[in-house]
């Protein structure tokens, strides 16, 4: 079809616009998620993962350089994520991430996570100026308004913002039917994270939805996406460990009831108030889309019947699993805007008839009215549209700055970045190298693996590594770390092989019985954390330190063990 000029000029102009709201949205949406991440000095936020990412993706470089790619990591051995059976599941993130390493790892991490936060709600707003929804400018607000523990958990120097865009990227794929490049997709979602699974999940209801719009069956998408996932899997140097590990976190974190190990907050479901409280707007946008939805136009209304299916079933897996709080806030704004989308252009005309694609095409043009009166009741209309985005965009701002607020406090609480440094560089100036130190706090291990990666831990990144490995020794780990062992000392040292433990100062329990018990001695104690050694003999119940809270200062050897003269 021949386009007259003034049809394509007007297409520039319109492309020129789109260009220019992006770029205001990037900018906006950068400083907000740079004031966020730099509410805390350490690497952000909650748990400390961030430091697992940055360090092993320092490693990962190393490697290259040094021809001995990936590196064998040696920090777990005695869980599933031992030398021989390492899976690094977030393989693509650590080398995206990689560029980021050179100089202060802290601060590059921090700077990684703005980036790839920044582009995660970008590409959600892209999709919806794509598509040429109405009002865009509100609904950008209501993506960044949305939920505070989607703000909260994109802020974390980890892989899901890399899973948002996938999403976009292959929502836009099936929207357009580029059916093919869902293979090559599909095999950079798997080497980059496991939650994979989303894409996979979104193909399903995208076919289901042809189905039911066009009253076929569309098997094209389902077989690329599938065979990308499969040489995700293959083309994959931890192949096939891989797929144990995958196998290992469906078995574990899949369950209907409670987990066989304890395991991090974000895998136990929130309480109904505090779910609706944090993510207000996310499920006031899901009623709203639920209300303005009309499955009468069966073929046009394929793309908010997607968001519907897709989004409520991100909703469910929110209200079990707390990590999904990423994830389901901005897919549920962008359900309501293209439910909302009929509605905010206007009346249906015969226009409606037209095909599908080239109503996409004209949209742009179907609201502009050609000089001349107009009706007065079609310009009130429109003014009461504009009326009551407007003051929905004040309501969302309000919104938008409650979270911010309360978001930026709670990153501001976390642990500052140098928490646990000097215990963890004492331990790596004064124990001998490659020893197995027992971490009492299994989520303790990324901070003690940045600041000493000369040892070994007992348990560390997910308590499930210990336990899938040996259940026996995990329940031990756990009665011992509860304080139900009154005598631990030798257990720890003929157990799990540990000489030194590194104890946070919150294990009273365990502390008490490891002072009683007389096996033990205190090496290094400050307010973050206490460092204790297992004597050759059971002996006398541990004195109190002395106030200046520091038995061995690191200038001389503790008995027993090599001098060390230079840090490794």
């Amino acid at each position: 079809m021949k386009i007259s000029p003034k049809l394509s000029s007007a297409l520039k102009s319109e492309t020129a616009t789109r260009g220019v709201q992006v770029a205001a949205a990037a900018i906006a949406i950068g400083l907000i998620f740079w004031r966020l991440q730099f509410s805390t000095d350490a690497i952000c936020c909650g748990d400390f993962d961030g430091y697992y990412h940055v360090k092993w993706s320092r490693l990962l470089w190393e490697g290259l350089r040094n021809r001995a790619f990936p590196p064998i990591f040696t920090w777990l051995p005695l869980t599933t994520l031992n030398p021989k059976d390492y899976v690094d599941h977030h393989f693509l993130f650590h080398i995206f991430q990689i560029p980021f390493t050179f100089g202060d790892a802290r601060l590059g991490s921090k700077i990684a996570s703005v980036v790839f936060a920044s582009l995660a709600v970008l590409s959600c707003y892209w999709f919806l100026v794509h598509h040429r929804i109405r009002y865009v400018l509100v609904w950008l607000v209501a993506l960044l308004a949305c939920s505070s523990p989607f703000l909260y958990r994109l802020n974390m120097a980890k892989a899901p913002p890399f899973a948002i865009i996938y999403l976009i990227a292959g929502i836009y794929l099936l929207f357009k039917k580029k059916y093919w490049l869902l293979g090559p997709l599909a095999f950079i979602f798997t080497l980059t994270y496991d939650m994979f699974v989303l894409l996979i999940l979104g193909v399903f209801i995208w076919v289901a939805v042809i189905g039911w719009t066009e009253r076929r069956f569309e098997w094209r998408p389902i077989a690329w996406v599938l065979v990308g996932t499969a040489a995700g899997f293959i083309i994959n140097p931890y192949f096939p460990k891989n797929l144990h590990l995958f196998y290992q976190h469906l078995r574990i974190k899949l369950v209907p009831s409670d987990f066989s190990t304890k395991v991090g907050q974000e895998w136990y479901p929130y309480d109904s108030w505090e779910f609706i409280g944090n993510s207000l707007v996310a499920c006031i946008a899901m009623l709203v889309g639920y209300i303005a939805f009309d499955p009468s136009d069966r073929k046009r209304a394929n793309h908010p019947l997607f968001f519907l299916i897709f989004s409520t079933a991100l909703m469910i897996m929110t209200a079990r699993w707390k990590r999904i709080a990423e994830y389901w806030p901005p897919f549920a704004v962008m359900f309501s805007a293209f439910a909302l989308q009929p509605w905010l252009v206007g009346a249906r005309s015969a226009l409606t008839g037209l095909p599908t694609d080239l109503l996409e095409e004209l949209q742009p043009f179907l609201d502009r009215k050609e000089p001349g009166p107009e009706p007065i009741a079609e310009d009130r209309s429109e003014l009461v549209r504009i009326i009551v985005a407007a003051v929905i965009a004040v309501l969302l701002g309000v919104v938008l700055a409650f979270n911010l607020r309360a978001t930026a406090n709670d990153i501001r609480k976390s642990k500052p970045h140098d928490y646990y440094r000097a215990g963890a560089e004492w331990m790596r100036a004064n124990v001998t190298p490659a020893q197995i130190v027992f971490n009492t706090e299994w989520d303790d291990f990324p901070r003690l693996f940045y600041y000493d990666p000369s040892h070994k831990y007992v348990s560390g990144l997910d308590p499930t590594y210990l336990y899938d490995r040996d259940s026996a020794l995990s329940k031990l780990y756990d009665r011992i770390t509860a304080g139900d062992e009154e005598d631990p000392g030798p257990l720890i040292r003929d157990r799990f092989g540990a000489r030194f433990v590194f104890t946070d100062n919150a294990h009273d329990n365990f502390f008490d019985n490891a002072k009683e018990s007389g096996w033990f001695e205190i090496v290094y104690e400050d307010s973050e954390c206490t460092i204790l050694k297992i004597r050759d003999q059971k002996g006398e119940p541990t004195p109190e330190l002395p106030e200046s809270g520091l038995i061995n200062d690191g200038q001389e050897p503790l008995p027993d063990e090599e001098p060390q003269n230079e840090r490794p």
